[in-house]
């Protein structure tokens, strides 16, 4: 018998035995992984899980700023661990899947952010000026790292009959966006690679979904550029101020907990209102 049988759904808790849920950690119990997690959405995203119970992994390239978040969670008494990860490298996300292992005993949520676009620089040029090198290195790790990193977690989610990954693509991959083609390719490709991860791994109780952000104010420090870029976009949004990290993790935690188990092959558009389909 799985952790949570697949083919039945949960049964029905009575008003006493709801409140009692709803007062609990959501992610009480459970062991998270955070790719990319060393700054910026990554690091919200690995703060805020950690903050709903989970004991989180921080998996960063950069292993002072991945282990500098994990050294913040764990200040707040929760539970963290940092892994320095090169999601483009297969052995390196075979790594961290055995170092959570080895710690942890079980991974329950994988969160697919780590990707080239704040704090690796990309070009913003017209489609044929791109170089090949760059074009190549976002496709490395926006798209074979979140496959390498699935891949790396998958057998020990179907070892307990359950899991939750959670890719992260952008609103740019269903609008489009001039002068980073590369960029908003290697998102569109996560939109494809999320629904056919949900068909191939749903029978062994492993649901991927996706949230799509919009521009986001992700930077650590903006230069005033960037700022302006990221304030601009508010004016086509239906809630018509900046996004900021904060405004994505509770949709995190909500594919990460129990409360999207009947939930999976979906993308969860999270800007304000600019783009609605």
């Amino acid at each position: 018998m799985s952790e949570q049988d697949g083919t039945e759904g949960a049964a029905p808790l009575d008003l006493r035995e709801l409140s009692a849920h709803l007062r609990q950690p959501r992610l009480g119990g459970r062991v998270a992984i955070v790719t990319g997690a060393g700054h910026g959405l990554g690091a919200a995203y690995a703060e805020r899980l950690a903050a709903e119970g989970a004991s989180v992994a921080v998996a960063e390239l950069d292993g002072d700023a991945g282990a500098a978040v994990a050294e913040r969670i764990t200040a707040a008494g929760l539970d963290a661990m940092a892994v320095t990860t090169d999601v483009a490298d297969p052995a390196s996300t075979e790594a961290m899947a055995a170092a959570v292992l080895a710690r942890y005993g079980r991974i329950d949520v994988l969160v697919n952010n780590a990707a080239i676009f704040a704090t690796v620089p990309m070009s913003r040029l017209p489609f044929d000026q791109i170089p090949v090198e760059e074009w190549d290195a976002m496709m490395a790790v926006n798209l074979r790292g979140t496959w390498l990193a699935s891949r790396a977690v998958i057998p020990a989610m179907r070892a307990r009959g359950y899991g939750k990954i959670l890719n992260v693509s952008s609103g740019t991959a269903l609008k489009g966006s001039a002068s980073r083609i590369h960029y908003v390719t290697s998102k569109a490709g996560i939109l494809g690679f999320t629904k056919t991860l949900a068909r191939e791994v749903g029978p062994d109780g492993i649901r991927v979904n996706c949230v799509a952000p919009g521009n986001t104010l992700s930077e650590d420090d903006p230069a005033p550029d960037v700022l302006a870029l990221r304030s601009s976009a508010a004016a086509d949004r239906a809630l018509r101020r900046v996004e900021r990290p904060g405004d994505l993790v509770g949709a995190v935690v909500f594919f990460a907990s129990s409360d999207s188990d009947f939930v999976t092959g979906q993308t969860l558009v999270v800007d304000g209102g600019a783009l609605m389909h």
